[in-house]
């Protein structure tokens, strides 16, 4: 049995009180927008107990994206987008990192030992594996096809938050607009940014591909050729509701500047490496 878990790994992870591993908003939504917040819950389902993680941790950036799904609600209803979040903590699987990845059952996180994850066998990892990564990205992905067979383009943008301060190190940055090898979008937002926002605005900040933070960028835009950016907001700035109000703002102004100057393609998609901002 894992270190903090209170239930044999061979028991399904997820029971029905845990509900299911992804949640939609707004599934009506008529915008080509799709909001996605993979890092939006700090829930444990029932069967891991605590995973030996305090609250304090748990709440903390560690155990989620404080503000991120806040900030990604506010644009679903402005754009009329749908919205698809994930419904449990990144500790116990960090949807934005494939199966193989160290990161994605992580033992520890930042500063902190995550006992859970510590002594995972193949099967535990495999459990959460089919539990929660598999049922929120064949989710997402059945949505995204839906819009192909509606001769639609998706445009998908990713919606996260991170800490002001990061191993000691100060961020000047406020708002990320962060992308793989398909800048198109993050492009043209980051053209707008300077007239919609005053948010210190930076590309493939505090993190970048490099890092290995666009998984989903790859898993489900590069391949169907979809606009996509991933959207990193500093976390004390959306610790209101106020804050998360006017953030939201800036961003949809910032999105609806851009996108019409965004050239959709399914397929073949005019790809740009884009300078550093």
């Amino acid at each position: 049995m894992n270190p903090g878990c209170d239930v044999p790994p061979t028991r399904p992870l997820l029971t029905s009180s845990d509900g299911p591993a992804v949640r939609t908003v707004n599934a009506a939504g008529t915008s080509d927008v799709v909001l996605v917040c993979e890092h939006a819950s700090n829930h444990i389902p029932e069967g891991l107990g605590s995973m030996g993680v305090p609250p304090e941790v748990l709440s903390s950036h560690a155990g989620w994206d404080p503000g991120a799904e806040a900030v990604a609600m506010l644009l679903s209803q402005s754009l009329n987008a749908v919205l698809v979040s994930a419904r449990f903590s990144r500790l116990v699987y960090d949807i934005n990192r494939p199966p193989d990845h160290d990161d994605a059952m992580r033992a520890v996180s930042e500063i902190y030992t995550i006992p859970g994850n510590t002594a995972l066998t193949a099967e535990d990892r495999q459990a959460r594996i089919d539990a929660v990564y598999n049922p929120f990205h064949q989710h997402l992905a059945r949505l995204l096809d839906g819009f192909e067979r509606k001769n639609r383009v998706p445009v998908l943008v990713t919606v996260h938050t991170f800490t002001p301060v990061y191993l000691g190190k100060t961020r000047r940055v406020e708002l990320g607009i962060l992308h793989d090898s398909d800048a198109r979008l993050a492009d043209a937002m980051l053209r707008a940014a300077p007239q919609n926002t005053r948010l210190v605005t930076l590309r493939n900040e505090p993190y970048g591909p490099q890092d290995g933070v666009t998984h989903t960028l790859q898993l489900q835009a590069l391949p169907r050729g979809i606009p996509n950016v991933m959207i990193e907001i500093r976390n004390d700035l959306v610790a209101s509701a106020g804050q998360q109000a006017e953030v939201a703002r800036d961003l949809e102004l910032i999105l609806r500047s851009a996108l019409p100057g965004v050239e959709p393609s399914l397929h073949s998609p005019q790809v740009a490496a884009g300078a550093k901002a």
